[in-house]
């Protein structure tokens, strides 16, 4: 498996900085852009106001970084609570006492302007917490999730643009097969070496996989709309029980965001409506969505493990790689993601970015819904707390892997596990299918 060169103190702390800084710059981005009522509404019970979301960046960096690794007293004890994910439910949290978006930029600015100096004189070893720089790394990974989590409400947002970026690249499946072959054999799951790498990505561990088959490339709009067009939301067949008493309670009959008008399928669109391009992959769909469709494809969705070991492992160097184009951090040759584009890339976009097996895209474009459900890996040991993934852990939630167009690469790898339950449409999540050899 891949061993991480080690890095000095000075690169380690150029990194975080570079990491905060690029986080930093997206969250005034997507503060900035609407007024400040846009900032305090709920634009959906799912979500937060934005203004919340900010000021629990700063809340979160303070908590970890000022009191956790430096050891200062709170700078504001009293917002502790407002600002605890897990005390308040999102469709409470307008009724909450919140900063203001002039206080609360005030607040996250001071922590950032206090963490720079803290980062500064910090020694990078010693502690769990310091080594590698991993509480900054964790923190700048927390922020790029708020970040992405803004994203997504400023597409639940009713009004005009307010965000605009460029077209991805093109993408041409010319020449691609429709689904490669992944052999038998063993591969090394998940990380012990990342620097970064959160709890649940750990540790490194052997996986045995049966030969199976996996989509190229996502599933399209172009091959979901055939799923539409041939009854699948009709058609109790396809549905596990739960998922078709959700289609029929909420009438459900198309991905979110889309609706039909003279003869085709329109989607909303970060304030835009456009007609929905059949090359990107579908976008929008829960975990029942996306079941029903393999099923009916007759076909089924990857498991967690197998999706790792098509997008990992290197049949050449029988090792598992850190990305699927090899050791390196992505570029945007790579992968769509960073919010660069607002948008999934057309399938059969990024070939320096497949895997050593011809697989595409499996990093950035859509978060991928799995078979999985979310669970801890043999000797996984939570850190630094228990409420990032063990109290998510069981049946409940289904697991994601590969990242999205709205994912910063800091919180995308490889090994990066994602989960939602499987009623969730609002995220940006597609898929792939697979099958047995």
């Amino acid at each position: 498996m891949n061993e991480p060169m080690v890095a000095t103190d000075d690169a380690l702390k150029e990194r975080a900085v570079a990491a905060l800084t690029t986080a930093r710059a997206r969250t005034a981005l997507l503060t900035t852009c609407v007024d400040d009522h846009d900032l305090t509404a709920q634009h959906s019970p799912l979500m937060s106001p934005l203004v919340w979301d900010l000021a629990h960046i700063g809340n979160q960096e303070e908590q970890w970084l000022l009191r956790a690794v430096a050891g200062r007293d709170a700078m504001r004890p009293e917002i502790d609570s407002v600002y605890d994910a897990f005390e308040h439910p999102r469709a409470a949290r307008p009724s909450l006492p919140l900063l203001s978006p002039a206080e609360s930029r005030r607040y996250a600015s001071d922590v950032r302007g206090r963490v720079l100096d803290v980062l500064a004189s910090t020694p990078l070893h010693g502690s769990r917490l310091t080594d590698a720089a991993f509480a900054f790394g964790m923190i700048a990974q927390h922020e790029q999730q708020h970040d992405e989590t803004m994203l997504i409400t400023h597409q639940l947002r009713r009004g005009p643009a307010a965000l605009h970026a460029p077209e991805p690249p093109p993408g041409s499946t010319f020449g691609l097969p429709a689904e490669v072959l992944v052999p038998a054999g063993p591969f090394t799951m998940g990380t012990s070496t990342e620097p970064w790498a959160l709890d649940n990505e750990r540790p490194a561990h052997q996986r045995h996989v049966a030969a199976f088959h996996i989509d190229t490339t996502p599933v399209t709009n172009g091959a979901f709309q055939a799923f539409i067009a041939d009854g699948g939301y009709t058609d109790e067949r396809w549905w596990v029980p739960e998922g078709w008493d959700q289609i029929r309670k909420h009438d459900i009959g198309a991905p979110l965001f889309w609706r039909p008008e003279g003869g085709q399928w329109l989607r909303r669109r970060f304030g835009v409506t456009e007609p929905v391009p059949e090359d990107e992959p579908v976008l929008h769909v829960s975990w029942y969505e996306a079941d029903a469709y393999a099923r009916w494809a007759g076909r089924r969705l990857p498991t967690e493990t197998e999706w790792e070991k098509a997008a990992r492992h290197d049949p050449a160097s029988d090792r598992s790689l850190r990305y699927p184009w090899g050791d390196a951090d992505p570029t945007p040759e790579h992968a769509n993601l960073g919010q660069r584009h607002l948008r999934p890339a057309p399938v059969g976009a990024y070939p320096g970015g497949a895997s050593p097996l011809g697989v595409r895209q499996m990093i950035g474009d859509v978060w991928e819904w799995t078979s999985s459900d979310f669970l801890p890996y043999p000797g996984f040991v939570a850190f630094p707390y228990r409420e990032y993934s063990e109290v998510f852990f069981g049946g409940d939630y289904k697991v994601l892997r590969g990242g999205s167009f709205a994912v910063d690469p800091v919180a995308c790898r490889g090994t990066f596990r994602n989960w939602d339950l499987p009623v969730r449409r609002q995220i940006f999540s597609g898929f792939r299918t697979a099958r047995d050899a």
